[in-house]
């Protein structure tokens, strides 16, 4: 079942990550028993079967969403109200606000579940000054874990995922790193960007049903062989 490869694939995420920086810390919720069993949960509800999805990358968990639950752009309100999975974590991520508002118009968490899996071009997190940190924001840092990401890119590929389509999300230095990659390794057929949740949450948060609107015409796109 696709439930078991992901739970060993998130089993290996600090695989071949060298040592961070002194002012960089890692982000690590899996050294918590009930982010365990919550993981355990979640993806043998949703992927509990054989099917291929249609893989989306964030950026890298962030401290109120997978870096707390373990789950990508899921907070603990979502992980209760959405997914019917109850925790004692407490936390609120804006980009979780949108993603499971997107998630709803296109159909609830079971269709969308068994269409696509979310992970992250860094499928561990970071923090730095108590903030969260992106990859990118340091093109040294970047370079330093380049290798990194390429170790966890194969074996995300490795899991029954289609090459033939990849969802970015982040238009800007997400997808610019992502994009000189896979025109290295030749992992995907293309990739197709989005605004990245947390973008629109902060910014473009008036415009919330535009954007919602994009992310459906992308996601059925992409489902388009």
């Amino acid at each position: 079942m696709l439930s078991g490869q992901i739970l060993k694939y998130l089993e290996g995420i600090r695989e071949k990550l060298p040592a961070l920086p002194s002012d960089i810390e890692l982000l690590d919720p899996f050294q918590n028993n009930e982010v365990h069993q919550l993981v355990e949960q979640f993806y043998t509800k949703f992927y509990n079967d054989e099917n291929p999805r249609i893989p989306i990358l964030g950026i890298n968990p962030g401290r109120f969403g997978a870096g707390l639950t373990g789950i990508p752009f899921t907070d603990s309100r979502r992980l209760e109200s959405h997914c019917k999975i109850k925790t004692s974590i407490s936390s609120h991520e804006t980009s979780s606000e949108f993603i499971y508002h997107m998630i709803e118009c296109y159909g609830g968490v079971k269709k969308f579940y068994g269409d696509f899996f979310i992970s992250s071009v860094s499928p561990v997190g970071f923090t730095k000054n108590g903030k969260n940190y992106n990859y990118y924001d340091d093109p040294a840092f970047a370079n330093h874990i380049k290798d990194y990401i390429i170790h966890q890119m194969k074996n995300l590929i490795r899991l029954p995922v289609t090459t033939h389509t990849l969802i970015c999300l982040g238009e800007g230095k997400n997808y610019d790193f992502l994009s000189k990659l896979n025109n290295e390794k030749k992992w995907f057929s293309r990739i197709l960007p989005l605004p990245h949740p947390r973008f629109i949450m902060q910014y473009k948060r008036k415009q919330l049903e535009e954007f919602t609107m994009r992310y459906m015409e992308t996601l059925q796109k992409s489902l388009e062989l």
